[in-house]
């Protein structure tokens, strides 16, 4: 009896861990053509005019941008991870993003109102803006862990059965000059178009608010994560260049804090970036 039970414990360990493996490899699988999507569908746009273009285009930008938000919420990824094993959750978070924006790519619609085109140098300005942005992105991406952000760091650790190693957030390079640099570089992407069509407009708008929202909930998590130390860094260090004032300007420095520098993030935090 004592047998068949261990058996039986073995093939749902094993069939658990295939499932957790499966996962995994589909995510980078699935992730890699989104990112070069992403880069194509801003960069180009789409050529699919229909009525009602208004209506469904600022419904697929908020479908993206809510959840988005919402899965970033401490209280859910405590919620979910009861459920999902919390290595998988970088993972479930890039494949929700993932399918929010094949959901845009496969329903986005065009509009033929032009707002702007730009000619020339200034055409030429604005690629290399939009470009600029991309390299942006990923510096800063790269600079807290850019494994983190579709969960190949965490599934890896996983699949070697080792812990997670205490991860470090370190306040250098451009993280000295604003708090959210990736989310400063995809306003680059958004903005940095040379042919501002009325749909394109619609994402931008959409978009923007949710990064400047974003940022805020993401200044909350750090908060709740890091407590004290986190308010002394955004004391000094403003959520984007030039903004003085507002919860994404410099905070009110802490009553009785030392000075620092390094902010270290351990394994219980990590979740926050």
């Amino acid at each position: 009896m004592r047998h068949c039970t261990d058996a039986r414990t073995n093939w749902r360990a094993s069939w658990l861990r295939a499932v957790g493996i499966s996962f995994g490899v589909a995510t980078q699988i699935i992730f890699v053509p989104t990112v070069c999507y992403v880069f194509l569908f801003l960069r180009d746009g789409v050529a699919r005019p229909a009525g009602g273009w208004l209506a469904i285009d600022f419904l697929l930008a908020v479908q993206f941008a809510v959840p988005h938000s919402i899965l970033l919420l401490p209280r859910v990824r405590v919620a979910v991870s009861r459920i999902v094993p919390s290595q998988f959750y970088g993972s479930l978070f890039a494949v929700s993003t993932c399918i929010g924006l094949w959901v845009i790519f496969g329903n986005w619609r065009s509009s033929s109102i032009l707002i702007w085109e730009a000619e020339g140098w200034g055409r030429i300005a604005i690629r290399a803006g939009f470009y600029a942005s991309w390299v942006s992105l990923i510096f800063s991406l790269k600079l807290v862990g850019l494994g983190y952000q579709n969960g190949w760091t965490q599934w890896v650790h996983w699949l070697r059965h080792q812990p997670l190693p205490r991860r470090e957030f370190v306040e250098r390079s451009i993280y000295r000059y604003m708090r959210h640099p990736a989310y400063m570089s995809f306003l680059g992407l958004i903005w940095f178009t040379p042919r501002m069509t009325a749909d394109h407009a619609v994402l931008t708008g959409v978009w923007t608010v949710y990064i400047f929202v974003g940022s805020c909930l993401k200044d909350r998590r750090m908060t709740f994560y890091l407590g004290e130390t986190y308010r002394e860094y955004a004391s000094r260090v403003p959520g984007f260049p030039g903004l003085f004032f507002g919860p994404l300007g410099k905070w009110r420095k802490p009553e009785s804090t030392r000075p620092v520098r390094d902010i270290v993030i351990d394994a219980r935090v990590q979740r926050a970036a």
